[in-house]
């Protein structure tokens, strides 16, 4: 059977922003057969900046302190780059196994201390730059419905919190945990993937949907639940080129508000003179749970792309199983409540497959 489509890696937008974007991947979701190993390496970046009509004044961030400042930060943009490595195995011809390792490059910059530094209480201008691995995905995943023209895949994933969470920005602060490489925490993701040939060999609808969770960590940070849908079709448009597969698909992402156990203070404005610039106003000293009224998104985007079988157009060695595929994401729609939010993203990829047993195909 032939099966196109596309990969995922997932990163949720907060009090200082950052995501990255998601396609679908067909070697990533699907379930490679027993003794195949299949190999994805990805290339995406993502811009966010602030949208039209809004100012990105958000709450500051205290997870040493456990504080939750209103008002005290001003984002100015952040861009993140990724690589990521992922491995997908098949144990069985229905049940396989998915690890995936993120390398990210970040840079972030925003006006901190509103209210509080500068003469005029402008704030100063802080940037922050870090990089490293993020939190690994392990997934199991089992091929429910396997036919020549169809199947669906369902995955359960758990997110391990292997990236880092201590990095500071250039005034020595550690940064906040919606800007840090990794969530602190482990969290759980379902998903559903599934595709039918509408025309066998020639174009292929699929669907993908998933769902994760993130537990609350050491700093009493919690990222919001995020639900992913993807739909989409890919076709090849000229039956003397075969090697060529052109896809378009839908992406909606919605992201629940982050959470926080800390007080709740608020930065001083000229109301508030002669105490102004001065220091923050404790509105509640009470360390619990609170919403961070500025995180969670809605986002709805169109992905162009096309695929290219290497080995459809050289006959190697080096290029057996092998292909290369680019995506752009053009935002059709957002919402993220003040924060900065994802402009045109780009991904890059080559995927390659190996057979490691002699049972395999």
């Amino acid at each position: 059977m032939l099966v196109w489509a596309w990969p995922g890696v997932h990163t949720a937008e907060a009090a200082c922003g950052s995501v990255t974007c998601f396609v679908v991947v067909g070697s990533q979701q699907q379930v490679p057969q027993a003794g195949i190993l299949t190999f994805n390496t990805m290339y995406n970046y993502t811009p966010m900046r602030l949208l039209d009509g809004t100012n990105g004044v958000i709450p500051a961030i205290d997870q040493a302190g456990r504080r939750l400042i209103l008002d005290h930060h001003q984002e100015v943009r952040t861009i993140t780059q990724t690589v990521n490595f992922d491995l997908n195995y098949g144990i069985t011809d229905r049940l396989g196994v998915q690890v995936s390792i993120p390398y990210l490059w970040r840079t972030h910059k925003h006006i901190d201390g509103l209210g509080e530094e500068g003469v005029n209480g402008e704030g100063e201008l802080v940037p922050f730059r870090d990089n490293g691995i993020g939190d690994m995905i392990i997934t199991a995943k089992y091929n429910v419905l396997p036919t020549l023209r169809s199947m669906i895949v369902a995955g359960f994933g758990v997110q391990v919190p292997t990236g880092s969470t201590t990095a500071r920005d250039a005034a020595g602060e550690v940064m906040e945990s919606p800007t840090q490489l990794g969530r602190g925490n482990v969290g759980l993701i379902g998903s559903v993937y599934q595709t039918y040939e509408l025309i066998p060999h020639r174009l292929n609808q699929f669907f993908y949907g998933s769902y994760r969770h993130t537990f609350r960590n050491n700093d009493g940070y919690q990222f919001g639940d995020e639900y992913n849908l993807n739909l989409g079709a890919s076709g090849v448009p000229l039956e003397r080129a075969p090697w060529l597969v052109l896809t378009g698909q839908f992406h909606w992402r919605y992201l629940v508000h982050d959470n926080i156990s800390a007080s709740l203070e608020r930065s001083a404005t000229p109301a508030d003179a002669p105490d102004f610039p001065g220091e923050t106003i404790v509105l509640d000293p009470a360390i619990t749970n609170r919403r961070v009224p500025t995180t969670g998104s809605t986002y709805f985007a169109f992905s162009p792309g096309f695929q290219v079988s290497l080995d459809g157009l050289i006959d190697s060695p080096l290029t057996k199983w092998t292909s290369v595929y680019f995506h752009s994401q053009i935002p059709i729609m957002r919402d993220s409540n003040n924060n900065l939010a994802q402009g045109i993203s780009y991904i890059f990829g080559i995927t390659r497959s190996f057979q490691l047993t002699k049972s395999a195909l």
